[in-house]
């Protein structure tokens, strides 16, 4: 028996929008703001509100065995729309509300219903006690090896990709540089500059090309850093294609020639996606990508170990990036994990070594047999010097203030971002666009450094340069001299760190620095969010290095005495963890970072008072950078705590009712109905007994999901076949890990009419203990219970423990604190 929602509710519960509903909606865009931003992209909605109907429902089913209507929805209402779809043809009257041209389209006021949970409570059927019970101790002493092996192999593996990553970046862009910087000292005594011009700007496209191309029409899922899309995914939201094979592969690709294309990016971000990715392929012991199974960690074949494997391979891709090991565990602790504990803290402090052992060896060997110098860390800012590392009591005020100016800066980077990413959702979707775009920004970048350098008359004599400047510009300047804005613009970004991080006072003039971090801020916002893979730390930490070198050599002439201020080296330290926590918003993690890759654990208090001045004046204003992202995404991410004015609402009032749900032994036909209905798509279902003649809800004695049912079908474990003489081997939890992650679909699955008639058996295979709550129970804790164990499903029950309710992600995260207190968003088929 199905005990299904009712057809007047759901996801697609309408067809079309009725003039009554167009009414309303027209009224709605007058009274709520919310509603008005959603006017420009609504095409199908089914309206519902609280205090009629109850909760709008989440999975619903047309069939209707009974509908049990809710009550206390009076103490909070709010309408909404409980659906958008966006592939119905639009109404005279809302595209009389699109032609408006104020109104543009909020992406952050929605909830998109294409991403999924991810199971981060095991499921504990009698098939997996019946496997834990065999285990012994040594079985589960080998399983505590298997994963150090196995956090060992992700250290080694990502920390080889960051070193090809190194290797490759370094030599192509040493090529294009070599070969534009003879193309301008040839054309600077001929004339004929527009050459040399059109040169770098069509080198850098043609990079950037290659980058876009393999993103935009392979693997779109590898565009930007991919932090907010892994830390999505630690959170518990399923996000498609992020761990696969081919995202590797065109991430590292992309991230090559990005940067080798001279845009305002840096390969730190890619580094942790790829990590995560390598995390997620090693643990499973296979590759689905490519059909290829080595019989091995089978046993961590679930969204739980895998889990934990992803944070280490991001703390790895971090350690890789700036060679430190512990700046990568707080990373991952701070910024990208949802779920931790003491154990997985030194699994990845262990993988997070030994990448950066890899990387240093590899490297090490690399730049011995080529004669060059090595650093450790694939972005190495060197240690500073020993006589300069001394700050005074006095410069903490200072150190206060660029922590401020830099949470300014970062908020005004965001929130350009943001708009900017909003025009390229609406416009700039295509994936031609995309790649036009990617090179008109790899031209435009080349054509503004070429008019810096080619304006600029900031001589310095070669004595002061530093040897770490491999690609210095003579330009206009004379014999025995070089551009000290060549420095800035004609160099990787992390070779322009280092330079304004040590170079000696005097190296830089005011206005060289002041036009440099102008013009690099907008062309770094500009960037970030193209369709090719990019980074956004090193960028910030070059804007904020500039200014930050700036505000040091303004200090003199406005000093009583000037004598104290002679190193603007720290200044452009400060300035650049300013800028970087002002964009980010991150503290810890970011402090032991900078401490490591600068090897000068003086400035870690100062940082840190930077850092935390730079959050509280950025969050004022708007959120951290990928925070926005994600919310431009419209991922149902789940954050710390409910929101702070929840307490009034109850599980009652969020939870989708009524429920699909099982018989504990059910018609095979019944369950290829449901599972097959688009419309609904559900992933989980309380199993009930249902009382004989009776039209309430069945009460609760397990919970099952879509893809078990699916592996059960497959392999056709029916009650009939049991008992007869087709009687297969029983199944085990090997078939499910077989299966896991990419579960077929429903329709791949034949089951014939007379399959259709037999019964299913789900005793063995469902949980028989989900986790519950009554129906009177606060939002705060319902929410606290959810995130805490990382829940797909949280059945609600009333006192006699049947079913009314069913809570998932999109129900909590559909709440957040606006700028009129708490508001609900909507939910779309995006």
């Amino acid at each position: 028996m199905t005990v299904s929602h009712g057809g007047q509710t759901g996801r697609c519960a309408s067809t079309a929008l009725s003039a009554d509903v167009v009414r309303r909606l027209d009224v709605l865009k007058v009274q709520s703001s919310p509603v008005s931003a959603m006017a420009n992209i609504t095409k199908k909605v089914s309206w519902s509100g609280r205090g009629e109907e109850g909760t709008p429902l989440l999975n619903g089913s047309e069939e209707v065995k009974y509908t049990r209507q809710l009550s206390g929805g009076g103490m909070f209402h709010i309408g909404r729309l409980s659906t958008v779809d966006l592939d119905e043809d639009i109404t005279p009257e809302e595209d009389a509300v699109r032609s408006k041209p104020k109104e543009i389209p909020h992406n952050e006021k929605l909830l998109s219903l294409k991403y999924e949970s991810l199971d981060y409570d095991n499921i504990e059927n009698h098939l997996f006690l019946e496997e834990e019970r065999r285990m012994g101790h040594m079985s589960f002493r080998c399983l505590e090896i298997s994963r150090w092996v196995i956090c060992g192999l992700i250290g080694v593996l990502t920390g080889l990709i960051a070193c090809f990553i190194d290797i490759v970046v370094e030599k192509l862009a040493g090529v294009k540089y070599v070969v534009v910087k003879k193309s301008i000292d040839k054309n600077t005594e001929i004339g004929g500059m527009c050459i040399s011009l059109i040169l770098w700007a069509a080198l850098n496209s043609a990079f950037v090309m290659v980058g876009a191309i393999i993103v935009a029409f392979f693997e779109p899922i590898a565009a930007g850093s991919g932090i907010p899309q892994i830390k999505c995914y630690l959170n518990g939201v399923k996000v498609p294609r992020v761990v696969r094979l081919k995202t590797l592969m065109v991430k590292v690709c992309g991230v090559i020639c990005s940067v080798a294309g001279g845009l305002a990016v840096g390969k730190e971000g890619p580094m942790i996606h790829s990590g995560a990715v390598v995390a997620a392929g090693v643990s499973q012991g296979r590759s689905t990508s490519l059909k290829k199974d080595f019989k091995i960690f089978e046993y961590f074949r679930r969204d739980t170990e895998k889990r934990d494997f992803v944070s280490a391979g991001a703390a790895a891709g971090v350690s890789a990036a700036f060679g430190a090991p512990v700046g990568g565990v707080l990373f991952s602790l701070e910024e990208g994990a949802s779920f931790w504990n003491q154990l997985l803290t030194w699994r990845i402090f262990f993988a997070s070594m030994i990448s950066t052992f890899t990387l240093n060896f590899v490297l090490s060997i690399y730049h011995k047999k080529t004669g060059e110098l090595s650093s450790p860390g694939l972005i190495n800012f060197g240690s500073f010097d020993l006589k300069s590392v001394k700050y005074n009591i006095y410069e903490i005020p200072l150190f206060i203030v660029m922590g401020a100016i830099g949470g300014l800066l970062g908020a005004l980077f965001n929130v350009l971002n943001y708009w900017l990413t909003i025009f390229r959702i609406r416009y700039v979707h295509r994936p031609c666009l995309q790649v036009m775009e990617a090179m008109l920004v790899a031209a435009v970048t080349a054509t503004v450094s070429f008019a810096m350098i080619y304006f600029s008359n900031d001589c310095q004599p070669l004595e002061t340069q530093k040897s770490s400047e491999d690609y210095s510009l003579q330009g206009f300047c004379a014999d025995g001299e070089y551009s000290a804005m060549a420095t800035a613009f004609f160099n990787t970004p992390e070779r322009s760190v280092r330079s304004l991080f040590h170079s000696p006072a005097g190296t830089y003039k005011l206005e060289t620095l002041g036009c440099f971090t102008l013009v690099y801020f907008f062309l770094a916002c500009w960037t970030y969010g193209l369709t090719v893979s990019a980074g956004v730390f090193i960028p910030s930490l070059l804007i904020g290095a500039a200014w930050g070198r700036l505000f040091g050599i303004m200090l003199p002439y406005i000093a009583l005495n000037p004598s104290v201020f002679t190193d603007p080296g720290k200044y452009a330290l400060m300035g650049a963890a300013a800028q970087l926590g002002g964009i980010v918003r991150m503290t810890l993690s970011l402090t032991v970072i900078l401490v490591e890759a600068t090897g000068n654990v003086t400035y870690g208090l100062p940082i840190m008072l930077v850092l935390m001045t730079a959050k509280i004046v950025g969050d004022y204003f708007i959120e951290g950078l990928y925070d926005v992202h994600i919310k431009l995404q419209s991922v149902p991410f789940l954050h710390w705590d409910a929101p702070a004015t929840s307490h009034s609402l109850t599980a009652r009032e969020v939870m989708s009712s009524p429920v699909t749900c099982f018989n504990r032994v059910e018609k095979v036909g019944t369950i290829v109905d449901v599972l097959s209905n688009t419309s609904t798509n559900h992933n989980g279902f309380p199993v009930i007994i249902q009382t004989a003649a009776s039209e309430e809800p069945g009460k609760l004695c397990g919970l099952i999901l879509r893809s078990q049912l699916i592996v059960l079908l497959k392999h056709k474990v029916f009650v009939e076949r049991a008992r007869s003489r087709l009687r297969q081997r029983k199944l085990q939890l090997k078939d499910f890990r077989d299966a896991y992650p990419r579960f077929p679909p429903i329709q791949s699955i034949h089951v014939s009419q007379d399959e259709r008639e037999c019964m299913m058996d789900l005793t063995e295979f469902m949980n028989p203990t989900p986790y519950t709550v009554p129906q009177d129970t606060s939002l705060p804790r319902v929410f606290k219970l959810f995130r805490a164990l990382g829940l797909r499903h949280l059945v609600v029950v009333d006192d006699d423990n049947r079913v009314i309710g069913l809570v998932t992600r999109k129900d909590l995260a559909r709440y957040h604190l606006g700028k009129h207190g708490l508001e609900e968003l909507h939910l779309a088929h995006t």
